[in-house]
């Protein structure tokens, strides 16, 4: 238990920066959804276009650096290496993009924005280049710096979404300091909302290269191919298994554009279809942050624990907790999604795609546990086989948004990702036992998924009565569920939880 709350301590700690900072960028869905969700398309394809990019920008090389830093023993050599194949790559590939802005924009299909582009391309290298020196602070164990930082650049943000969104519009509309209207007419335009969102992500992450100055300044350009070789063989099938798992997350978002039929939505239009999208997935994106505030904990946590004996047992029991803790996030978001939509999403016309959030979530808690149950492959260099099953989740994420977007529309979209993570997960738990069997509680994992998706069901039929009503039953019915759970779990919670419900130690 003790190993157990260590990796609930750093997970924490990690989780402050990514779930404290996405609770308030969540905020400005409340900012965002002010304005006609066709202003806002272009912000959401080019942000999942970048995520795709990412990943090629990276390559691999953050977890090639967890995995040869510590295993090899010289930290610093193999930071200047990977970082130096990372500023490398960064640079050549948004040159490339920042030269060849025009034709990608025509491309995509927003020929009109062409230096949301060229801005994207540099938000892109930022990203690439600060990745390692990210991935150093958490192998060193600097967690309250990494976490300092991303709140920092989250703050800033935030403050230039609001600067430009909210004060300078107002301005410019006369509601208050009309004298200043000329000035600010310099630097704001209307109804350009996508431009200042990307203008705010790209000042906050060129401080990155202040911040992290520290790490940036005893690091050398070096090149060595002989060592960075088995870097890049380990690496390789990583950065696919990462191209194909990004896929799975962000093609529906790529991909809606173009596969949903022209008025599909009566009296809506592609780009208004896909701002709701894009807007209403963001209900779904506390899940997404807990996998991702676990993931910066977990990965060099696994590593470390690679050589213990008692290591399958323990993976047991944090993939039992993490799907414990994912299920009742999950069941508190649906039972107070119309709640949420109320507070966040500004315009009726976002509510319409609230039907996709329940199944956004289960797709998000699979892939959780996928992400779990990936640790054997990265454990026992069978890094090929996570290229197999992520390759696999892809294709069948493309290949349903293929098959169900022209007939269901966005929703198309949520049941393909769902589907895709369970089938991925199946596989990899299949695979995993094979070659590093670990002692999973299956029929417990199982059984809370049914019982959430049953009360989620059951509350779906019960009558909306009024905001304050509706947030009493949602709140009601959820702290009864999770006191259903925690009287399961009575004898497996800490001692002091125990005695809280009348356990003896």
């Amino acid at each position: 238990m003790s190993v157990l709350k260590k990796l609930a301590g750093e997970t924490a700690t990690y989780g402050v920066s990514t779930m404290l900072g996405r609770l308030l960028n969540y905020l400005l869905v409340f900012l965002y959804t002010q304005f006609d969700p066709a202003l806002l398309a272009v912000q959401a394809q080019l942000y999942a276009y970048a995520g795709f990019f990412f990943i090629i920008y990276t390559f691999g090389m953050e977890t090639s650096f967890f995995r040869f830093a510590r295993k090899e023993g010289d930290k610093q050599a193999y930071y200047n290496l990977i970082l130096s194949a990372v500023i490398v790559v960064s640079i050549v590939i948004s040159t490339l993009l920042i030269l060849f802005a025009e034709p990608v924009a025509r491309l995509i299909e927003y020929p009109e924005e062409v230096t949301l582009v060229r801005w994207m391309a540099i938000i892109m290298a930022t990203d690439g280049i600060m990745a390692i020196p990210f991935a150093r602070l958490r192998l060193e164990g600097k967690a309250k710096k990494f976490v300092r930082v991303r709140i920092i650049n989250i703050l800033l943000v935030i403050g230039l979404n609001v600067f430009f969104l909210v004060f300078c519009r107002a301005i410019y509309d006369g509601e208050y300091l009309s004298s200043l209207r000329p000035l600010v007419a310099l630097i704001y335009i209307p109804d350009v909302p996508a431009a200042y969102i990307v203008l705010a992500n790209l000042i906050a992450n060129l401080t990155f290269f202040w911040f992290m100055r520290q790490e940036l300044m005893d690091f050398q350009f070096v090149w060595n191919w002989k060592i960075f070789r088995p870097v890049w063989v380990y690496a390789f099938p990583i950065m696919i298994m990462n191209i194909a798992g990004v896929t799975n997350l962000l093609f529906d978002r790529m991909a809606l554009q173009f596969l949903l039929p022209d008025g599909f939505y009566p009296g809506r239009t592609t780009r208004d279809a896909i701002g709701i999208y894009s807007q209403t997935f963001k209900l779904s994106i506390f899940m997404n942050l807990a996998i991702q505030a676990f993931k910066y904990a977990a990965e060099p946590f696994f590593f470390s624990k690679a050589e213990d004996k008692n290591a399958p047992e323990v993976f047991a029991d944090v993939m039992k907790w993490f799907i414990i803790i994912c299920v009742l996030m999950g069941v508190g978001i649906c039972l107070n999604l119309p709640t949420l939509a109320e507070i966040f999403l500004r315009r009726k016309i976002y509510h319409e795609g609230l039907p996709v959030v329940p199944w956004l979530l289960l797709g998000f808690l699979f892939l959780g546990i996928y992400y779990n149950l990936a640790t054997w492959f990265k454990l026992t260099d069978k890094t090929q086989y996570g290229t197999y099953l992520t390759v696999m989740g892809a294709c069948i994420t493309a290949l349903l948004n293929i098959v169900l977007v022209p007939i269901m529309g966005y929703l198309g979209c949520a049941l393909a990702f769902a589907s895709s993570s369970v089938i991925m997960t199946a596989l990899c738990y299949a695979f995993g036992q094979k070659f590093y069997p670990v002692p999973y509680r299956v029929g417990s994992a199982l059984g809370y998924v049914l019982l959430g998706g049953t009360v989620v069901f059951g509350a779906s039929f019960l009558p909306r009565a009024g905001f304050w009503i509706d947030l009493g039953v949602g709140l009601m019915t959820f702290f009864l569920f999770a006191a259903i759970v925690l009287l399961i779990e009575r004898d497996t919670l800490p001692v002091r939880f125990r005695r809280y419900l009348g356990k003896s130690a």
